[in-house]
């Protein structure tokens, strides 16, 4: 059984380590702990992890944050993934640092990718992890928030939510997103 992993940033050194990009962050963790290796693709740099018989098609999208929806469609086609094995990684400044929540479908709250996404496949269906990142910003700098570097504090209750959403990766692909729902977006 195959599953499209996409992890949602923007490419390039100057956005390593921003708040954006927590999805690239994520997607690289789940590639290291496979032993997997990104490559350049078309529209994305991809990996494939294996775990429990499953494979795990894992992406970090080159197209930038705003037209993400064309790598997610390019690579669902062509991996011929349906769209319920899709999950998508972003961040989403409407929950706190470090909270993560599972939803199966959802609109795009205010999320150039996530808008992108759901105009290129033409459906709200598909299940996504949100990685809070706060909303710590005064009014007219959230795009500087969301490009900003994290502080100190921040790495220090992110880096193990790092963690926890490698786990969610790996329990949506064995046991669904209902049961995974059940078990995660309790704590």
């Amino acid at each position: 059984m195959k599953y499209l992993i996409a992890g949602l940033g923007n490419i390039g050194a100057e956005y390593a380590n921003t708040r954006h990009n927590i999805g690239f962050v994520v997607a690289d963790a789940l590639a290291q702990e496979g032993k997997a290796v990104f490559v350049p693709g078309r529209l994305a740099d991809v990996t494939r992890v294996k775990y429990k018989a499953r494979i795990l098609v894992v992406i970090k999208p080159a197209t930038y944050m705003n037209l993400s929806g064309k790598a997610i469609k390019y690579w669902l086609g062509k991996e011929n993934i349906p769209l319920e094995n899709l999950l998508i990684i972003t961040d989403d400044i409407a929950l706190p640092a470090g909270i993560l929540r599972l939803r199966a479908k959802g609109g795009d709250g205010g999320h150039n990718g996530l808008s992108s996404i759901i105009e290129h496949l033409g459906t709200t269906d598909f299940v996504r992890l949100r990685v809070g990142i706060g909303n710590d910003f005064a009014q007219g700098t959230q795009v500087d928030y969301v490009l900003g570097k994290w502080t100190k504090t921040e790495e220090e209750i992110m880096i193990p939510q790092v963690k926890t959403a490698v786990e969610i990766v790996k329990s949506f692909v064995s046991i669904g997103v209902e049961r995974t729902m059940n078990v995660f977006n309790t704590k």
